[in-house]
């Protein structure tokens, strides 16, 4: 039940990012998609794997944020 649960928040935070044109609303897709991707690697017993892969996309987040919000800012 666990992995299911899993699915859908990672699925309902790849529909976020899709569906909304803020970026504020996008980026907060990403992150609960990011957090429900590592969780569900430390479910399967790849800790590490899971907490690189959430450094890596927590500055990548940080990276489309700030640029999304320049360009809208013009």
């Amino acid at each position: 039940i666990l992995y299911f649960f899993l699915g859908v928040c990672l699925v309902l935070g790849a529909l976020a990012v899709a569906s909304n044109p803020s970026p504020y609303y996008g980026v907060l897709g990403l992150l609960v998609g990011s957090v429900v991707g590592c969780g569900w690697l430390v479910s399967l017993g790849a800790s590490f794997i899971s907490l690189a892969l959430f450094l890596v996309y927590l500055g990548g987040i940080l990276a489309v944020f700030v640029y999304s919000v320049l360009l809208a800012v013009d």
